[in-house]
């Protein structure tokens, strides 16, 4: 069976393909008739009239089934137009089709079948010059017309091998796209995950921060636990909403926008939080111009992954949050909080640690190409900072 063929053709495609071999042996068979030698003309006249007709009409029938078994059919084919002119059309479309395969032993084989089927033709169809002709200018003719279709043939061969290739070129490419495509998804689930860890941590800390407080101390005023209840109530509401958003960015679809994300000017708001939370918290600084996004909510996660180590390592203790910079140069966020109140620190229940906020800090900071420095202070405390470049913004005209 034939693998290496495009595939099948249409119905409309095979009529003309054998319309065509039909009438190119029309020619053939009528100059045949015509040539006749006088003498042989009454012998061969009932086959010429009759049988050849039938063996071409045979020979095409046979041409359905080229593309299943090419090498089978075209040899049939070949010996069949050896008593048969007007089949000399569907031998050469059967010729062309097999060389389509571009295999030279096949192809050999079925033109040496042709040219000798076409040679011995002559003995049962006896022109008048036949006789004075040797058997090599018989074969002249032949070989020149199976020529013609083997090189045919090589050509749509070629071309099929080129759309098969430009096909699978595309079809590559769709799929490459589609991994990218996947890939970038892939990405900002990532992103979406890493934001997740970063707001829930922070708001979570807060909670378990102050309900270890309110657990634990027994000294506190009315004023100072209701302080405590209204925060652990408001954290954890501002929790399930981030976490809500989060999650409906996960579901949503393409036509779905994305919430807003926090950014610079949301950081007094979360030193509001904390400092409501018990923190000891103050903001400073002078920030000019409005940052790009990326760079502003790269700030506010250094601010808040700073409140929050506070809260978890140094409670009680001071925490000032400075902003400075402006377009064209830096933006330099610190976050220090001096050493932890010994009291406070005996009497609160550290929240859990993941491990993994510094390290993924400093992974966000750098794919913004800033740099993260953190660690302990003169005083005891301790000190983070982050230093983020701020380009110019190109002016619109």
């Amino acid at each position: 069976m034939d693998t290496d063929e495009t595939p099948r053709l249409g119905g409309w495609q095979q009529a003309w393909r054998l319309g065509a071999a039909a009438a190119a042996g029309v020619p053939v068979w009528l100059s045949a008739g015509v040539l006749l030698a006088d003498g042989q003309a009454a012998e061969t006249g009932s086959w010429f009239a009759t049988g050849d007709p039938l063996v071409a009409l045979g020979c095409l029938t046979l041409l359905l089934w080229r593309r299943r078994f090419p090498l089978a059919v075209a040899m049939t084919v070949a010996i069949a137009s050896t008593v048969s002119m007007l089949a000399t059309g569907a031998a050469l479309l059967a010729l062309t089709s097999v060389s389509t395969r571009r295999r030279p032993v096949e192809t050999g084989a079925v033109v040496l079948a042709y040219v000798v089927a076409s040679s011995l033709a002559v003995g049962l169809y006896p022109v008048e010059d036949g006789d004075g002709a040797t058997w090599l200018e018989r074969a002249v003719i032949p070989a020149l017309t199976a020529g013609i279709a083997v090189a045919l043939g090589t050509a749509v061969g070629a071309r099929r091998v080129e759309i098969r290739s430009l096909r699978e070129r595309a079809e590559s490419a769709e799929r490459e796209q589609a991994a990218r495509a996947a890939q970038a998804r892939a990405l900002e689930r990532t992103r979406i995950a890493r934001e997740m860890h970063d707001v829930l941590a922070h708001r979570i800390s807060l909670v378990a921060l102050q309900a270890g407080v309110l657990g634990h101390r027994s000294d506190l005023t009315p004023e100072e636990s209701s302080t405590l209840l209204r925060g652990i109530a408001d954290g954890s509401q501002q929790a399930l909403e981030e976490l809500r958003d989060v999650l409906g960015v996960l579901r949503a679809g393409p036509d779905r926008p994305e919430p807003p994300q926090p950014s610079l000017d949301r950081v007094p708001e979360l030193v509001d939080d904390a400092r409501t939370s018990g923190l000891d918290a103050t903001l400073a600084g002078t920030v000019s111009g409005t940052p790009p996004d990326t760079l502003g909510r790269t700030c506010y996660r250094v601010v808040q992954e700073g409140l929050t180590n506070a809260a978890k390592h140094a409670p009680g203790a001071g925490v000032s949050v400075t902003l400075e910079g402006a377009a064209g140069g830096e933006l330099r966020v610190t976050v220090r909080n001096s050493r932890a109140n010994a009291r406070a620190n005996a009497r609160t229940v550290r929240p859990p640690s993941s491990g993994f906020g510094l390290p993924g800090l400093g992974e966000r900071v750098t794919l913004a190409d800033g740099t993260l420095d953190h660690g302990p202070a003169p005083d005891g405390g301790y000190i983070l900072i982050a230093r983020l470049p701020w380009p110019h913004q190109p002016r619109e005209r």
